[in-house]
């Protein structure tokens, strides 16, 4: 998946023989700088132009272009060379614009040879610049990556170079200008504008007049998107939230106050129904957080990166490093610090108090499967008709705002059995006794299984429970209470061994069928109702014979509509070994507290899970389980007529 960064995010480097491709609406120039480990750069050999476009492991454009692809070998770059700087500038001279704010925002993404993108970054925010240092390849603790920085300046390439270390950026400057104006002398002219049905689209371009470009599928990144900037706030109309179903007109946004961000609308996303328009708008949200957060912490990064680089370039000069002129620079440095740290800060506060807003107008309008227990949607439940796209497993949430919580919805049916975890996971919620963290997994279990039975019409999801100590006996008191269950829990080893080997029996049967084309011919009487099978204290009660049952389930059941639901702490398993490392490895971990164990390797967060615990002293989980019930028994009553009819 291709990392779309914002200022300041960096990402790793899967490889080191790259291509960067750049695309803008008019020429531009593009170089690269190499800079030791503090970014200097400390002659004119060390710039890759133009007027001299290789270097070792580089190579740029000969001339001006609206399209550009720079060739890296990483590996081939000297080892004192720590960073790699790729620069973009306007021509001078030649008639364009003269500042990056009157045209298309400049787009950037790192290859690899065969076209993947490994990461892309659209530089906004630019007006009166002429010259921007638009990303960088740095090492970092012997392995590269890539930082978007977004850095523009309107004194153009001179300054920039300056300001890399090259006193003598003025005239490296004046030289690459000169050879781009003679490549663009030579250049053979643009054709004249052809008429609509010939294969090319027309766009606007900033002076007025018509750019030609050539018809080719539209690169979702490349496009404007409610991504937050450094400096920028999100867009409630999520222009970058798409899906592949036809868009669909969201509802009139109340129009917002001269100067205020648009008023978020719920369900304002694509897609072909209200649920489906939701469902993608919690996404965007979520990446709208990830995103957000990814900026500001990569912003401080690279306050304390700068801040650091100052002051070794200090410290590292005899003659600066005492006395009032040191400490006028150390001062400055830190000051620098500072500022760049208070205007991620504001950034960020910003687009979280949009973001704010927009899930106090989500919330309320979720259907029951993304709904919340306290929400007042489950008063008027009914059992569905059919199955929605997903369901709601708990909220996510960040440490740098924790009230702000994100609906956790995975699509149905489940690609992937769960674990909730019933041992200690160092969670600063977790209660000081171990049964009681015990109960709460077993409650936990107990929420998510009824949120599942809730959501599926009556008669096409099946509920099993295996507790062979019968520890769970309360916690799974309301499922039995309401006859939801296709049997009642099993306990002992006997009743551990019967219910595996029937679960395990169905998937070996569907299977079969299905690679043979024979769905037809399954016995009558096996139900293919989707079926969620519950272990509680696991491995009490279990042999190497049911162990290794479970694992096949939790393979290959998902696929055949048996999914698998493990209660259970790893300590407690120990004793088998790696045996069951694969069986851990292929479940969703959760947890019943509060904990920040989700990984997000896109951006690299850790998100805080919250469990859909149903609120104390309610009574919506007996109302729900109540309502499913009786359709249940009402099916069951009618086909037990049809086959007494019949």
């Amino acid at each position: 998946m291709t990392a779309e960064l914002v200022r300041g995010q960096n990402h790793p480097l899967p490889q080191t023989r790259l291509e960067i491709r750049i695309s803008a609406g008019n020429p531009i120039v593009s170089g690269a700088t190499l800079g030791d480990e503090r970014g200097t750069v400390h002659g004119d050999e060390w710039v890759a132009h133009p007027a001299s476009p290789q270097l070792a492991g580089l190579e740029v454009p000969k001339q001006a272009a609206a399209a550009h692809r720079l060739a890296v070998d990483l590996d081939a770059v000297p080892e004192h060379i720590h960073r790699v700087t790729v620069l973009l500038a306007l021509p001078t001279g030649v008639g364009g614009p003269a500042r990056f704010g009157a045209m298309a925002a400049p787009f950037i993404a790192v290859t690899g040879l065969d076209g993947t993108e490994i990461a892309s970054y659209t530089i906004t925010d630019l007006d009166s610049e002429s010259a921007v240092a638009a990303l960088e390849l740095y090492r970092r603790q012997g392995a590269w990556k890539v930082r978007a920085v977004g850095q523009g300046y309107a004194g153009g390439l001179a300054a920039m170079l300056q300001d890399q270390g090259l006193e003598q950026g003025a005239g490296l400057a004046a030289r690459i200008n000169e050879a781009v104006a003679r490549g663009m002398a030579r250049s053979v002219a643009q054709p004249p504008p052809r008429q609509e049905g010939d294969g090319r689209v027309r766009t606007a371009a900033p002076d007025g007049g018509t750019d030609l470009a050539p018809t080719q599928p539209q690169n979702p990144s490349q496009q404007p998107s409610g991504t937050p900037a450094a400096g920028g706030s999100i867009d409630y109309q999520h222009p970058g939230r798409r899906t592949a179903a036809p868009p669909t007109p969201p509802p009139a946004a109340p129009p917002a106050a001269p100067g205020e961000p648009a008023r978020p609308v719920a369900g304002d996303a694509s897609g072909w129904s209200m649920d489906e328009r939701l469902y993608n708008q919690v996404w965007g949200m979520f990446e709208d957080l990830a995103r957000t957060a990814a900026a500001y912490r990569s912003a401080v990064d690279f306050a304390e990166s700068r801040m650091e680089q100052e002051l070794d370039r200090v410290l590292s000069d005899p003659r600066t490093r005492v006395g009032p002129a040191a400490d006028s620079a150390r001062a400055e440095a830190r000051a620098k610090h500072t500022d760049l740290v208070e205007q991620a800060r504001t950034a960020l506060d910003r687009d979280l108090e949009q973001l704010i807003a927009e899930a106090e107008v989500v919330e309320p309008a979720l259907p029951y499967a993304f709904a919340r227990w306290d929400s007042p949607v489950w008063q008027a439940y009914q059992v569905p008709m059919e199955v929605p796209m997903a369901l709601r497993l708990g909220d996510l949430h960040l440490p740098e705002r924790a009230d702000l919580h994100i609906p956790m919805l995975v699509r149905l049916p489940l690609e992937r059995g769960l674990w909730i975890d019933a041992g200690r996971s160092g969670s600063f919620d977790e209660p000081a006794d171990s049964g009681e963290l015990r109960r709460l997994a077993a409650d936990t279990a107990v929420a998510i299984a009824a949120r599942m039975l809730a959501v599926y019409p009556a008669g096409e999801f099946a509920v099993r429970v295996i507790d062979p100590a019968g520890s769970a006996a309360g916690s799974l008191a309301p499922l039995v209470g309401a006859g939801v269950l296709a049997e009642p829990p099993a306990a002992g080893a006997q009743g551990v061994s019967a219910v595996l080997a029937a679960l395990t029996q169905r998937v070996d049967l569907v299977q079969m069928a299905i690679r043979s084309g024979a769905t037809d011919a399954l016995p009558p009487d096996l139900d293919t109702a989707e079926q969620l099978l519950i272990v509680h204290d696991f491995p009490h009660g279990f042999d190497d014979r049911a162990v290794t049952q479970l694992r096949y389930l939790a393979d290959e059941g998902p696929s055949v509509g048996v999914h698998l639901m493990m209660v259970a702490d790893r300590e407690d398993a120990r004793a088998y070994g790696p045996v069951l490392d694969p069986l851990w490895r292929s479940l969703l971990r959760l947890t019943p507290v509060a904990d920040d164990h989700l990984a997000d390797p896109w951006v690299g967060h850790a998100w805080t899970y919250e469990p859909p615990t149903v609120p104390t002293g309610s009574g919506v989980l007996g109302q729900v389980l109540g309502e499913a019930g009786r359709a249940a028994q009402a099916l069951k009553a009618a086909r037990a007529r049809e086959s007494y009819g019949s």
